[in-house]
């Protein structure tokens, strides 16, 4: 049995596509997606309120004793991550760690553009450690304060300090770090973040706000916006890391997986069949 918790690094590291989705961090959602047939799922803060009391309910009824005593392992069914408000030119740490500190499993920041930004994600999810450790840099700028996160991964804070590192640079850890590529700025410094800044998880195409710059909102098969959208799956392929779309559908999930996305997010399915059939019984 695999002893990876993070069932997304799970799927990159067999080479298979990671199924996520986004998420409110209500409780009825936690619910009804701990059993979904999700690899993980990212709990959407950027739009939605940066709740952490909100995070910390969803968090736990995402979990299910009687899956967790049938898989036999602490590891997550669904794994969770958090995508915070901070774009990343606004340099933020804290956000990262307070949701880190309930026990989420990554972090995707918005609006990332430059090297020092990429840095500054990567840092943020790190703790701090001896200048002459390996793997020192990026260097760790993430608060103290696991206990609540130990307790949720099942872990001692001991095993916890050892698996709390970002992957790939750390192999053994388990935390992403998610970017944001979604301006034609970030396009520009993208081979130069992926090339300098270890640590780098995967990268999310913001397809919304990259179509609203390039002049034609939310038209993602556009040609100016698939031109752009292929230029950053290139440059991720370059250097090796996951690239994800988050509007996949069964009319494009084919031709994703076959241009070589790899993080792929798609809407939680919602049957009103029941109603539809009611309708048509009472003669609407």
């Amino acid at each position: 049995m695999s002893t990876r918790l993070n069932g997304i690094i799970r799927a990159f590291e067999s080479g298979k596509p990671a199924y996520t989705c986004f998420a409110k961090s209500d409780k009825q959602s936690a619910i009804d997606l701990s059993d979904s047939p999700y690899d993980g799922l990212v709990v959407e803060m950027e739009h939605n309120p940066f709740d952490m009391s909100a995070l910390g309910d969803f968090l736990q009824y995402l979990l299910n004793r009687k899956q967790i005593l049938k898989a036999g392992t602490v590891a997550p069914a669904v794994t969770p991550l958090v995508r915070i408000p901070s774009n990343g030119g606004e340099m933020d740490q804290w956000q990262a760690k307070q949701a880190l500190d309930r026990g989420v499993y990554g972090i995707i920041t918005p609006h990332v553009k430059t090297v020092e930004q990429a840095w500054n994600a990567v840092a943020a999810c790190r703790y701090a450690r001896p200048k002459n450790a390996p793997l020192y840099e990026p260097k760790g700028v993430r608060g103290d304060g696991p206990a609540t996160a130990a307790r949720y991964w099942g872990l001692t804070q001991a095993e916890y300090y050892d698996k709390a590192d970002v992957w790939p640079l750390a192999p053994h850890g388990e935390l992403l770090v998610g970017l944001m590529i979604e301006s034609t700025e970030a396009i520009e410094n993208l081979d130069d973040m992926l090339a300098n800044v270890p640590g780098i998880g995967f990268c999310l195409i913001g397809e919304g706000d990259l179509s609203q710059e390039l002049g034609f909102p939310r038209q993602y098969e556009h040609p100016e916006v698939k031109a752009a959208m292929d230029q950053i799956v290139a440059t991720c392929k370059k250097h090796n890391v996951v690239v994800g779309n988050p509007h996949t559908n069964a009319k494009n999930v084919d031709r994703l997986i076959s241009e070589g996305y790899g993080f792929l997010m798609s809407a939680p399915v919602r049957s009103f069949g029941v109603v539809g059939a009611a309708r048509e019984m009472a003669g609407y």
